[in-house]
């Protein structure tokens, strides 16, 4: 029963992203002619945590998450069983955006704003269809109860934070991580097994799946620290004493906002880097 259970869900995600409209960019929403086709995301790596594992409580620590952060029993109290799903740029995303230096590519601008969209409507749909099998589920970025922090502000029940403070009711990133998906790295990206240069998505469910094997202890097992997303970052917001500071990466984000509106991104520590594709932390 156990493995009906995860394979239904695996085979369950595969025909959503075979399904689901809005993965390629279409002549309505093309920046350029060039560009109509272009398939935003590869199919999803999916994998299980278990609505009890201790690490989500953790994450309330003020030194990782955040005591505003949600565990799974708080979106969903029968909850059981929390699902990641990593879902990395296409070849032609990733290639587009190595070569930029400055600026992101068109295809990764695309990736940001349209991919979104995309993996909203996916994530949407994933609930609904388990909700159809009777199943109880939330996607908690999709919940009314979510919200998040920037510069310390956004929350109100948490006043006078510092303008240092990030943070949001759930974290995708660490959500993947207690799921197996994989590791951090210096730029604050998650690094799996097929690379950072990705987005992800998740929910809670009552399902009972048994989790995935975490094949690392430490939060940054699979970083090999060689600095190339300090190179890349055309903010300067990354180094190997910070990590990356969420300020200036968002004061650039900004920037091209204006430059690009109504896209924006970014994702140059993502691209033409070791772990853009892969974890040389586990090679």
């Amino acid at each position: 029963m156990e493995n009906v259970e995860k394979y239904g869900i695996l085979a369950l995600a595969e025909k959503l992203y075979a399904s689901v409209p809005g993965n390629i960019i279409t002549p309505e929403n093309a920046m350029a002619p060039e560009l109509i086709g272009l398939r935003i995301f590869d199919a999803p790596s999916v994998a299980f945590g278990s609505a009890d594992d201790p690490l989500f409580e953790a994450f309330k620590d003020p030194k990782a998450v955040g005591p505003w952060h949600m565990s799974p029993k708080e979106w969903l109290p029968q909850a059981k069983t929390v699902v990641s799903l990593f879902f990395p740029f296409s070849e032609e995303v990733r290639t587009a955006n190595k070569k930029q230096t400055g600026w992101p590519s068109p295809q990764w601008l695309h990736g940001r704003i349209e991919g979104q969209t995309w993996l909203t409507l996916f994530m949407k749909t994933f609930r609904e269809r388990l909700e159809e099998l009777g199943l109880a589920a939330v996607v908690p970025q999709q919940d009314p109860r979510w919200g998040q922090i920037r510069r310390g502000k956004g929350l109100d029940e948490y006043p006078g934070l510092d303008e240092s403070v990030f943070g949001s009711r759930w974290s995708e990133r660490h959500a993947a991580y207690v799921c197996g998906l994989g590791t951090f790295g210096l730029s604050r990206g998650l690094i799996t097994k097929r690379g950072i240069a990705g987005r992800f998505g998740s929910l809670v469910t009552d399902l009972d799946v048994p989790p995935t094997p975490r094949e690392y202890s430490g939060l940054y097992d699979w970083c090999i620290r060689c600095g190339a997303c300090i190179k890349r970052c055309p903010a300067r917001a990354i180094s190997f004493e910070k990590g990356k500071e969420h300020s200036p990466c968002l004061t650039f984000l900004n920037e091209t906002g204006k430059r690009f509106a109504p896209r924006y991104g970014c994702g140059l520590c993502q691209t033409a880097v070791p772990c853009e594709t892969s974890a040389p932390g586990l090679e």
